[in-house]
């Protein structure tokens, strides 16, 4: 009974799978057309595919509209949040800095004070920068910002009802640009690399020289005999045409050694040292000058007193750069912002100490040869100490170029003085250009090389107004 029982049960058991079988093939075969279907449908687009194409189209537009709707009504929400929570914010720090300083200083900060002169000299350069940067003109680079920053300083000056309320101390402004070419010089020593400067040793000291001189020399002639002034101010008035602005120098070259350009061959560091150092023999030769046009001693005292300004700026900016290359030592903590610190405090002493004992050459060239060494020593550290230093650069960077706007007053300005005054600097910056280019022949640059070292002597303005708290 047992086997038949069994017997029964696997021929029950073997139709049942039989179906199932005959079912999933069926299954399956109703499948594979309902896909070809689908394939034939898809090659032939129907009136209904169409309609549902567009409202896919309708449904992804209607998106980017609510988005844009989300967006106004994040900016406009209470609390506010994006742009109108930034301007809020920016603004409550500015009112906050003045109240505090006010509370401190009191009439000082207020309305033809004179730190109420400088935060909003600090301000309106930030935002000239600004409103610069975000013109954009086609097939042309990005305007600087520090022309903008020049451009708030000049209106800052030359509007009447602003110039009389924004008024800053000769004393004050002359610190503050001194403080500025200090950092910037520091940047500039840093950023040396030593194996390309003593490669291109030679060009370096050909650059340095030439151009200065050259243009100092023309601008001397051009206004002894177009302006009649006596040959000791005319070669006053030669140095101080003959000065590269660091300022716009420096940064610039820095840019191109991040990006890479030119360092091959070492052209950021050939301009940022030959650069610096035709700044010091530009200061050499104004205070040489100026002590024989006030006949402060003997021509041949004067002479000697510039090459001892060179002589003490590198023997101490030597000392400083060996001292500090030791300390701190490296097992201290903070060590990159101590660094920083001495770094930046010993070339801000170097530059006034040097005015102070009359020596104004020696306290730029300490700070070169100091910040140099120091970075020679310092190898992988020097990255981030150097941005510290920028830091502070792009703090005073506002003020420098401000300041530098603010001292052009047209109401000091006579027509036929402009125009003598233009004419000297043409004519003595394109003899400069070419005298550059003459000076960079057979030094391995190509033609583009040699263009573009001589057009990156152009700019001037920073070292100029310092040499007026020397005059």
């Amino acid at each position: 009974m047992g086997d038949e029982d069994k017997a029964i049960e696997h021929e029950d058991f073997t139709p049942s799978t039989g179906m199932d079988h005959t079912a999933s093939t069926y299954q399956e075969t109703q499948e594979e057309a309902v896909m070809n279907s689908k394939g034939i449908d898809a090659k032939e687009p129907t009136e209904g595919s169409n309609l549902l194409n567009s409202s896919e189209k309708k449904l992804q537009e209607i998106p980017t509209e609510s988005n844009n709707l989300r967006r106004l009504g994040q900016t406009f929400a209470c609390p506010p949040h994006g742009l109108l929570a930034r301007g809020i914010t920016n603004v409550t720090m500015v009112v906050l800095l003045w109240a505090v300083v006010w509370s401190i200083t009191t009439s000082e900060c207020l309305p033809g004070g004179n730190l109420f002169g400088i935060i909003i000299l600090f301000y309106c350069a930030i935002i000239g920068g600004k409103l610069l940067g975000l013109i954009k003109l086609p097939t042309l680079p990005p305007l600087p910002p520090l022309l903008g920053m020049l451009l708030a300083g000049f209106l800052v000056r030359n509007i009447p009802v602003i110039s009389d309320n924004v008024q800053i101390k000769h004393k004050w402004s002359s610190s503050l640009r001194s403080i500025a070419l200090s950092i910037i010089l520091v940047r500039a020593g840093l950023g040396l690399d030593s194996k390309a400067l003593k490669k291109l040793k030679g060009v370096c000291i050909r650059l340095s020289m030439g151009p200065c001189l050259v243009e100092a020399c023309t601008s001397a002639l051009l206004a002894h005999f177009l302006m009649g002034l006596p040959w000791q101010w005319g070669f006053i008035l030669g140095f101080v045409l003959g000065a590269v602005s660091p300022a716009v120098v420096v940064p610039s070259m820095l840019l191109l050694q991040e990006g890479g350009y030119g360092v091959e061959k070492g052209v950021p560091t050939l301009l940022m040292a030959a650069g610096s150092f035709d700044d010091i023999l530009a200061i050499t030769g104004f205070n040489t000058c100026l002590g024989m046009a006030f006949s402060t001693g003997s021509t041949i005292f004067n002479v000697l007193r510039g090459i001892l300004e060179v002589v003490i700026g590198m023997a101490t900016g030597s000392l400083l750069g060996f001292f500090i290359q030791y300390f701190p030592s490296s097992d201290q903590d903070k060590l990159v912002w101590k660094r920083a610190f001495i770094v930046l405090g010993l070339s801000i002493l170097a530059v006034f100490s040097s005015v102070y004992f009359g020596f104004p050459g020696s306290g730029g060239l300490c700070t070169l040869v100091m910040s140099f060494l120091a970075g020679l020593r310092w190898a992988g550290e020097k990255a981030d100490v150097e941005k510290i230093i920028a830091v502070a650069w792009y703090i005073f960077q506002p003020l420098l170029f401000g300041l530098i706007g603010a001292e052009v007053s047209i109401a000091s300005l006579r027509p036929e003085t402009v125009g003598l005054c233009i004419a000297i600097l043409g004519t003595a910056v394109l003899i400069r250009v070419l005298t550059t280019f003459l000076m960079v022949c057979f030094a391995g640059f190509n033609i583009k090389e040699k263009i573009f070292i001589s057009f990156a002597w152009l700019p001037k303005a920073t070292v100029q107004v310092i040499m007026d708290r020397m005059a």
